[in-house]
């Protein structure tokens, strides 16, 4: 799957240590996905990252634009211990 990334999310990427290979993973196959509370254009997108300790992380996504463009990612310490 091809996205693209706003600076936001490459600038937190780079500060966060997390890799494209995984925002990739989780946005292709997530765990499960949710409509943001706050825009109808962005989606969000969950999974566990085995590299990370399983760790989940949150990536959200405007399914609107073509291509698909991440919006931010961070790993979400709310979903510890969920799904």
């Amino acid at each position: 799957m091809r996205l693209t990334y706003t600076e936001h999310a490459r600038v937190i990427m780079a500060e966060r240590a997390i890799v494209a290979a995984w925002v990739e993973r989780v946005v292709t196959a997530p765990g499960f996905r949710t409509p943001d509370p706050n825009d109808p254009e962005v989606e969000r997108f969950y999974g566990r990252v085995p590299e990370r300790g399983g760790r989940v992380l949150r990536v959200a996504v405007n399914t609107r634009a073509k291509p698909w463009r991440v919006v931010t990612v961070f790993f979400d310490r709310k979903m510890r211990g969920e799904r």
